[in-house]
């Protein structure tokens, strides 16, 4: 068991804070029952587990950490103390780990059924990406592309509030330009989203493959990155408020082109409506 917090291999996962050590190693650190159980379950690439016996109160967990010690995979113990030093969670559960990271070329990505994909702009908020993840998958969405400037979707504030979709839908990155290249080649139809958009989200239809962008937080699309798209829409604004959070635009722009692609017959209703055993209620926290 690993006691100091000066330890070489405490030390190498404690960078992983950091964006720079991310890149450079491709790693990530995902901590907490739930999350790294998600992990587990869909099969990421999960490096090492992070154990303090100590703090691991958890049935689940501690059945976990004994079905990966018998699959060879690398289990790291470390007292209470070391952990929580790790830790960035108030109440630290005692398991964690060293997972790589996920990403797919934007040649490889295949355009499927609606909602099809996610681009965003120079997202900034983690957590506002991470929400994004979250309602992707919730979707059925398969997946988000990043664009240019954009947050680390593998920031702790993203994993964390990605809720475990991080390990379900594709992510990818490319520049702006290339993404322009791509869209045409593939004949990807382009939605986004502008307050001063003529057209109401709900009034027009939403041709396929589709894909859906969206701009950053504090500037939304520029008029290059608008006049790259077949559509643009506008969310109404009935109050005080002229705009929307990213994520909640996303959102409800998502669950519009779900509600089109169920109604086109382009979707099964009641695949789409039975949850799968471990899975909550849909509008839980």
């Amino acid at each position: 068991m690993i006691t100091s917090s000066a330890n070489p291999t405490v030390r190498q996962i404690r960078a992983l804070r950091q964006r720079k050590e991310r890149e450079r190693t491709g790693l990530f650190f995902i901590e907490g029952v739930r999350l790294v159980g998600e992990a587990v379950q869909v099969g990421a690439d999960v490096e090492a587990l992070v154990v303090a016996p100590d703090l691991l109160s958890s049935p689940f967990a501690r059945e976990l950490v004994d079905q990966q010690a018998a699959a060879r995979t690398r289990i790291i113990e470390v007292s209470a103390e070391v952990f929580v030093g790790l830790s960035q969670k108030d109440g630290p559960q005692g398991l964690a780990a060293v997972a790589h990271q996920r990403w797919t070329h934007l040649a490889d990505i295949r355009l499927g059924p609606p909602p099809g994909w996610v681009a965003l702009v120079e997202p900034a908020d983690p957590g506002n990406l991470g929400t994004i993840l979250r309602t992707a998958d919730a979707v059925g969405a398969a997946g988000v592309i990043l664009l240019d400037d954009a947050t680390d979707p593998y920031d702790p504030v993203a994993l964390r509030a990605s809720m475990g979709a991080i390990f379900a839908v594709q992510l990818a990155h490319a520049s702006f330009a290339e993404f322009a290249t791509w869209k045409h080649a593939r004949g990807a139809f382009l939605v986004g989203a502008s307050d001063k958009a003529p057209a109401d989200y709900q009034a027009v239809t939403y041709a396929q493959p589709l894909v859906l962008l969206m701009g950053s937080e504090r500037q939304g699309l520029s008029p290059a990155q608008q006049s790259l798209c077949d559509l643009m829409v506008r969310l109404p604004m009935r109050g005080r408020s002229d705009s929307l959070n990213l994520a909640v635009a996303t959102g409800v722009l998502l669950y519009e082109m779900l509600s089109q692609g169920r109604r086109a017959g382009i979707l099964h209703q009641d695949a789409l409506d039975t949850p799968s055993p471990d899975q909550g209620e849909g509008a839980g926290g």
